[in-house]
C-alpha cells in the first residue's frame, strides 16, 4: 500500500459506532451507548483512516486534561494490517496527547510495538464473566439520588483525572443501572451496569473496601438477570481479583496496562473493576 494515499483525519461521534461494530468483531465487546460518553472527553481526540473513502482502521488519543491521556480504539481492518497504517494512526494520536502520562490497555500481541514508544507494563486487567441474577442487597443507593458533584469528587480519588463530562452521560446510558453506596452522607464506592454487544459490563466498581464492593456488585448483578456479566479487574488489586474468585466468575480475556511515565496518582486499592478498556 501507497501509505501516501492514506488520509488520516477527525472523527465525528456519529463514525465511533463504526469503530465499535470493529471492536465487537475484534471480541472486545463495547458498550451499546458508550460513543455520546467517550466523545465527550475529548472531541478532537478520534482519529480514522481512509483511502479513497473506504475506511481502514481507527484510534483514539484523548487528552483527560493537561496531564493525563489514554489511547484506545486502536483497529486497523484485517486485509490492511501490516502495511503502515495502524503505525500513522497511533502516531497522530500520541501527538494529540504528547505532553501528558499516556495509558493504554494493551492486547498481548501489541505490547512490545508499545514498548516502542515508551510505554510500560503497570499490571495485568483480567476480564471475568458470570451470569447475572440474585437480589438486590438494601444497603447501596440508587446513583441518580447522589449529588453529582459528589460522584465527580470520589470518582476523582481513584481515577487519576477529573471526568465530569464523561460521567455525566456514563452513568446515564439507556439500558444501564448505576448505585452508590453511602457513609455518613458521602459516597464511599459506586458502580455502574450498561448494556454491551454481548450482555453488560460492570465498570467502574470503586469502593473503599471489599465489603462496600461485594454489596454493589451484588446490586448491579441483580440488574442484569439472566444475562452474562463481565468486569474487568485490576491485577494490581488483589481484592479485586479475589472478588470475582468469591462470585466463581470466569477469566476470559486479558490485557496489558501500559504507561508512558508509570502508574499515576490513585487508589487502585480501592479499584474493583475498570471503567472502560478504551478509555482507561
Amino acid at each position: 500500500m501507497n501509505l501516501e494515499d492514506v488520509l488520516i483525519r477527525r472523527m465525528s461521534k456519529a463514525e465511533l459506532c463504526l469503530a465499535f461494530d470493529w471492536a465487537a468483531a475484534e471480541g472486545w465487546n463495547p458498550g451499546l451507548y458508550d460513543a455520546e460518553s467517550f466523545y465527550a472527553v475529548d472531541p478532537e481526540g478520534f482519529f480514522i483512516a481512509e483511502r479513497a473513502g473506504e475506511p481502514l482502521g481507527c484510534v483514539c488519543g484523548v487528552a483527560y486534561d493537561e496531564t493525563f491521556g489514554y489511547v484506545g480504539l486502536f483497529i486497523v481492518r484485517a486485509p490492511y494490517r501490516g502495511q503502515g497504517v495502524g503505525l500513522q494512526l497511533l502516531d497522530v494520536a500520541l501527538r494529540h496527547v504528547e505532553g501528558r502520562n499516556v495509558g493504554l490497555d494493551a492486547v498481548i500481541a501489541m505490547q512490545e510495538t508499545y514498548g516502542r514508544y515508551g510505554f510500560k507494563f503497570a499490571y495485568r486487567v483480567i476480564r471475568h464473566q458470570c451470569i447475572g441474577g440474585g437480589d438486590s442487597p438494601s444497603d447501596v443507593t440508587e446513583l441518580a439520588s447522589v449529588p453529582f458533584d459528589e460522584i465527580v469528587r470520589y470518582d476523582a480519588t481513584v481515577f487519576p483525572a477529573s471526568r465530569a463530562k464523561f460521567l455525566s452521560r456514563w452513568i446515564a446510558q439507556p439500558r444501564s443501572a448505576a448505585l452508590a453506596f453511602m457513609t455518613h452522607g458521602r459516597v464511599a464506592g459506586y458502580g455502574a451496569l450498561r448494556a454491551c454487544f454481548e450482555g453488560y459490563k460492570i465498570g467502574p466498581l470503586f469502593a473503599d473496601d471489599p465489603q462496600i464492593a461485594d454489596a454493589l456488585f451484588e446490586g448491579l448483578c441483580a440488574r442484569a438477570n439472566g444475562a452474562p456479566v463481565f468486569l474487568d479487574t485490576p491485577e494490581a488489586n488483589p481484592a479485586a481479583i479475589e472478588l470475582a474468585q468469591r462470585r466463581k466468575m470466569t477469566p476470559v480475556f486479558d490485557t496489558a496496562r501500559m504507561y508512558t511515565r508509570g502508574a499515576p496518582p490513585g487508589r487502585i486499592d480501592h479499584c474493583y473493576g475498570v471503567t472502560t478498556l478504551e478509555l482507561g
